[in-house]
């Protein structure tokens, strides 16, 4: 039979995509999670998890485990909560801060389903652009696209945001680009607020400023532009893959790539309705992890523009 903390072991690694993330997760070492995973699939007989440049990635069968695995921690809150003959059900309200990216292009089905799952929690959402003070409680929780979440809140780096570059189908170049091509093409920049992100410098580094023929101030208007054939775009792969009409024409870029942080205050971190949310958006965002991070495109699992 399959002990509980094998499942728990298998839903860790799925959601941090590392040995080292699952470890700090089960608070264990990093050998005892790769030794356990391999007796694990030893007393399977089958493979949990194929082991990518990006990380741990599960097979069907590992996904089967992780699906399983939520099923029971829940079944398992709800035994505790007969047990003890107390509601534990949280409430009240939660602020809850975030882009205008991320909530149009990610986050809105999570807040659904966590209303849906917990009812008697309000949810004020909060959006800017600029992060938020969580010490001085403009918001409880922030889900952050940043390298610099911050040294006085506590969480964890859910994904890392790859951003490649993609094109209208019918504009995409013949053959593959290379650095001294990108000139030859009209794109879609940033505007000044937006100057200082990866994106941005690295745009900078390689295109003329002639070139640069439309901007704009919001990463949201970004793959809108490329759809409407503006002209070439860095994008979110994230944003990319759920867009009609876009071919990537050169995968993901490291020098662009950000942290996908969920974030809180240490001093409010065991509020119920903190906690229940932090454990929720992990999971979710989680599912999410492989097309955040540019291994899904246009819903295939580690696909290359090449096909291959």
């Amino acid at each position: 039979m399959i002990a509980w903390d094998d499942f728990r072991l298998v839903q860790a690694i799925a959601q941090s995509g590392t040995l080292a993330g699952a470890a700090e997760q089960l608070g264990v070492n990093h050998s005892t999670v790769f030794r356990r995973l391999g007796t694990l699939e030893e007393q399977l007989g089958a493979r949990l998890f194929e082991r990518a440049r990006s990380g741990y990635v599960p097979t069907a069968t590992g996904e089967e485990m992780v699906r399983l695995a939520e099923r029971m921690a829940d079944e398992v809150l709800a035994v505790e909560r007969r047990i003890t003959g107390q509601d534990l059900r949280p409430s009240g309200e939660l602020r809850v801060t975030t882009n205008d990216t991320l909530l149009v292009h990610m986050l809105t089905p999570l807040f659904a389903s966590f209303r849906a799952a917990y009812p008697e929690i309000r949810l004020d959402v909060v959006i800017s652009n600029q992060s938020l003070s969580l010490s001085k409680r403009d918001a409880d929780v922030a889900i952050r696209a940043s390298d610099r979440p911050g040294d006085t809140l506590v969480g964890r780096r859910m994904a890392s945001i790859a951003w490649a570059i993609y094109a209208r189908a019918d504009l995409a170049p013949a053959t593959p680009l290379g650095t001294g091509d990108f000139r030859r093409y009209d794109w879609i920049g940033f505007s000044d607020n937006l100057g200082g992100i990866k994106p941005a410098k690295w745009l900078r580094e390689r295109v003329d400023e002639d070139k640069l023929v439309y901007r704009v101030n919001t990463v949201l208007g970004l793959a809108e532009a490329a759809a409407e054939g503006i002209g070439l775009a860095v994008l979110p792969c994230f944003i990319a893959a759920v867009t009609p009409g876009l071919v990537q024409i050169l995968p993901p870029q490291p020098e662009m790539e950000s942290g996908l942080w969920l974030l809180t205050h240490p001093d409010i971190k065991a509020t119920a309705r903190v906690r229940t949310f932090m454990e929720h958006a992990g999971r979710e965002i989680g599912r999410l992890r492989g097309r955040i991070e540019g291994r899904e495109i246009e819903g295939r699992e580690g696909v290359s523009p090449t096909g291959e």
